[in-house]
């Protein structure tokens, strides 16, 4: 019979078990990446702020990717002797992943709140996480980057320029930062996605 871990020792197991140091590399990568790209755009000759929109919609599904997949159980062992209920290491696990990439995010995209800044970014990382969080609980977590990918590719090339209407809903990543119909969709994904993945856990894979 195994022994039981100290109830000190879960939250080391735990983050060793979801390769917490990887995701937080992968995580600080992505924004310096989004940091660079987004100067970069902004400074070309005839662009100017709105020119962030691939940063904007491409940081957060790469981020949201990398939270997902972070909630895959690298030891199920862990799962099956840690001590004490699952569901609030899992929403911790969400929501610290998730403020630490909104906030970081955030800052590589500073000034014009009202069009492609900080707003739309904090948005669109809520959004694309909550559907992510959704997704491993539905699909798993290694497969939990695609179905945002593949909406927020498709948002990408079919959302109209004028901003507001209908597609306000259904091109959310796409939207500047003061939509507000925006924001209800990418809040209630999250909400959702979140209660989800707290209460139904990762969906159990093989291999």
């Amino acid at each position: 019979m195994s022994a039981r871990p100290a109830p000190a020792a879960l939250p080391l197991l735990y983050i060793r078990s979801r390769a917490l140091p990887l995701t937080a590399a992968t995580l600080t990568c992505i924004t310096l990446v989004a940091a660079w790209a987004a100067h970069w755009l902004q400074d070309q000759p005839y662009f100017d702020h709105t020119a962030r929109v691939p940063v904007v919609v491409l940081a957060p599904l790469l981020a949201s990717a990398a939270i997902g997949t972070s909630l895959h159980s690298h030891s199920d062992e862990l799962d099956r002797t840690a001590v004490g209920r699952w569901w609030p290491r899992r929403l911790l696990h969400l929501l610290a992943l998730t403020a630490l990439t909104a906030g970081a995010l955030a800052a590589a995209v500073p000034g014009h709140p009202e069009a492609f800044g900080v707003p739309a970014m904090v948005r669109n990382v809520l959004g694309a996480t909550g559907a992510a969080a959704a997704s491993v609980a539905l699909l798993g977590a290694r497969l939990s980057w695609l179905p945002m990918t593949v909406y927020g590719g498709a948002v990408y090339l079919a959302a109209p320029r004028p901003p507001g209407g209908a597609a306000a809903v259904w091109a959310w990543p796409m939207q500047p930062g003061p939509q507000g119909a925006a924001w209800a969709v990418a809040v209630t994904a999250y909400v959702a996605g979140a209660a989800l993945l707290t209460v139904r856990g990762a969906r159990p894979e093989r291999g």
